[in-house]
């Protein structure tokens, strides 16, 4: 008998192995950011906002054919836990959801209908949500800490002093082809920092608790388990790790109204895609009918229409509500902490430490310790969200 469980063991350690390696092919966001995208910005701004820009992306350096046969030809069958087995039958889906997704990245429509079965669109509650953000005043934007402070070497050194607060080191790195301003990718433990950004003092608050205090930590913590699905992510993680990465913006005192707003617009954006607006049509409606500055409107729509429409931006607020939620209730959330996971998951995480598949979270998001926020109004906002 114990031969036999041993086996089972052994042959569910080799899955999880072998999808490791495949994994680690297909960090979508290093394909997905547009290399060119300053050349296109100046090029767009110069069109009057009428020439939709052409982006440029990676080549992709793996064989997706082969990457698909590999995944599908895994025998997920000699899993002999039926709820293990399951949960590894989904994230073989939501992988190769993934690689068609980056397969596809350039292709308009194909990588839209790609991206909207990896992360779906918003529905008509969650652009309610949005606007309801955006009926409130912003803080006053010529305060000292919303003005350009940091470069990017100084940004850096805030980065490695915010992470003296844990017990992990990673490496950063710069780049002048993103869309965001900051970024963690996982596979490599890696903060990518945007080389053409000046850094204020509120987007450092902010970046060094959502990238460091969220997204790094959950990398580091999903190394730590004997099964590495906890590293690569379950199925629909984008939407729980980004609402605990604002959400520890939140408790840590650094999430405004301005910020908010900005998750709002994403929103707002990603609506835009499902209602067929091209780049420029998007970039009017954001400069144009919400007053945002053209700035900020060009990089909220080329995060969107990037690779032929990535709605993945309206998640960050949806997240953030069900986070807030969960965290209210009085649950766990170091579970949430365990890697790349997700909130549906959540009986499957308790179950894979039951059975010492996995352990408990050694690494805690340091704002999750007390709630620091004092602005009223954001309290109102998270508690009046649908």
């Amino acid at each position: 008998m114990m031969n036999d469980t041993n086996v089972a063991i052994n042959t569910l350690y080799a899955i999880d192995e072998q999808i490791d390696k495949l994994v680690k092919k297909i960090e979508l966001l290093s394909y997905v950011n547009p290399i060119n995208i300053e050349e296109q910005k100046e090029l767009f701004f110069a069109s009057k906002y009428t020439i939709n820009p052409v982006f440029k992306y990676p080549t992709r350096d793996f064989d997706k054919f082969k990457l698909h046969r590999e995944f599908f030809t895994l025998k997920l069958e000699l899993i002999e836990d039926e709820k293990i087995r399951s949960l590894y039958e989904e994230i073989i889906y939501s992988y190769s959801g993934l690689i068609q997704c980056i397969e596809t990245i350039g292709e308009e429509k194909k990588f839209y209908y790609n991206s909207l079965r990896s992360f779906g669109t918003p529905t008509e509650q969650d652009v309610e949500n949005a606007k309801f953000i955006l009926h409130f005043e912003t803080e006053n934007e010529a305060d000292a800490i919303f003005q350009p402070k940091y470069s990017t070497k100084e940004a850096e050194t805030i980065f490695k002093e915010y992470a003296n607060k844990y017990d992990f080191t990673f490496n950063i790195k710069e780049s002048s082809t993103m869309g965001a301003i900051a970024m963690v990718l996982n596979n490599i433990q890696t903060l990518v920092l945007n080389s053409n950004h000046t850094f204020s003092e509120n987007e450092m608050a902010i970046l060094t608790n959502h990238e460091v205090g969220v997204h790094m930590v959950t990398t580091m913590n999903g190394l730590l388990h004997p099964l590495k699905i906890f590293s690569h992510g379950f199925p629909n993680n984008v939407e729980t790790q980004e609402g605990l990465a604002v959400f520890s913006e939140y408790m840590s005192g650094n999430l405004t109204i301005k910020r908010l707003k900005e998750l709002a617009y994403r929103v707002i954006a990603v609506d835009s895609l499902a209602k067929g607006y091209t780049f420029s049509k998007t970039f009017r409606l954001l400069h144009n009918t919400y007053d945002l500055e053209r700035e900020q409107a060009f990089y909220i729509s080329a995060r969107v229409h990037r690779g032929g429409g990535f709605t993945k931006d309206y998640l960050y607020l949806t997240g953030l509500k069900k986070i807030y939620d969960y965290f209210q209730s009085g649950k766990d959330i170091s579970l949430l902490l365990t890697g790349k996971v997700s909130l549906e998951f959540i009986d499957d995480i308790k179950y894979l430490i039951k059975n010492k598949y996995a352990v408990n979270s050694k690494h805690i998001t340091d704002a999750y310790a007390a709630n620091s926020n004092k602005n009223k109004t954001i309290d109102f906002i998270l508690e009046n969200l649908k």
